[in-house]
């Protein structure tokens, strides 16, 4: 268990070059959310790392409309669905 636990929590400490008004900002909005630094940029990063990944998902599904297309029929029976009821 123990293990299992360390290996959750492990931090491995690097050293990033920011300049003076990216830090600047870095700690101002550390100190207004109430976080110290590292927990800030931890998120930064693992927020941009998930936009990343959405937007290699996205263009694999572009691609993959791109080489085989809907055939009307099928986009049809979608937009007849997703249409608002007239009332």
């Amino acid at each position: 268990m123990w293990s299992t636990l360390w290996v959750e929590f492990h931090m491995e400490t690097i050293q990033v070059v920011l300049d003076s008004k990216l830090l600047k900002d870095t700690d101002l909005a550390a100190k207004r959310r109430k976080v110290n630094r590292s927990a800030l940029i931890r998120h930064a990063l693992q927020e941009h790392l998930k936009r990343l990944r959405i937007l290699e998902l996205e263009e694999r599904d572009r691609r993959g409309y791109e080489a085989q297309p809907q055939k009307k029929a099928e986009i049809k029976s979608w937009e007849d669905a997703a249409a608002w009821p007239e009332g």
